[in-house]
């Protein structure tokens, strides 16, 4: 359905370094700068990119809004959420944990306060 998502940074080189980090620790290479000067996330098919905003204004974090990224297993999702906070990101509400619908769940705000959600799959 979605061909990419836009996320809006104050400091993409502070982003860099967050998604840099997160995205290693799920097996994704670093960030690309485009022409524009986007930074572009592919992965699995994902494409995410990180801008600042064209209308000059600040970049804010949507209120009620939660970007999931997918995991392959919960090792990956811990180690993302440690990648994380390592690298300027914010753990928020639980801790890591299986939900009760068998999916291991992480959330983070990233530097610029967008919520992400990494999660696995439940165990069949």
């Amino acid at each position: 359905m979605f061909t990419h998502v836009m996320l809006g940074s104050n400091d993409l080189e502070r982003s860099r370094a967050f998604y840099d980090a997160t995205f290693a620790a799920l097996g994704g290479n670093p960030g690309e700068m485009d022409a524009r000067g986007r930074l572009i996330y592919v992965h699995e098919g994902g494409r995410l990119m990180i801008t600042k905003p064209i209308d000059g204004k600040p970049a804010t974090a949507a209120n009620g809004g939660t970007i999931g990224i997918a995991a392959t297993s919960p090792d990956h999702v811990l180690a993302w959420h440690a990648a994380g906070t390592a690298h300027g990101g914010t753990a928020i509400e639980s801790p890591p944990a299986e939900r009760p619908n068998g999916a291991f769940v992480a959330y983070l705000r990233d530097p610029d306060e967008n919520k992400l959600s990494c999660r696995s799959q439940p165990r069949r």
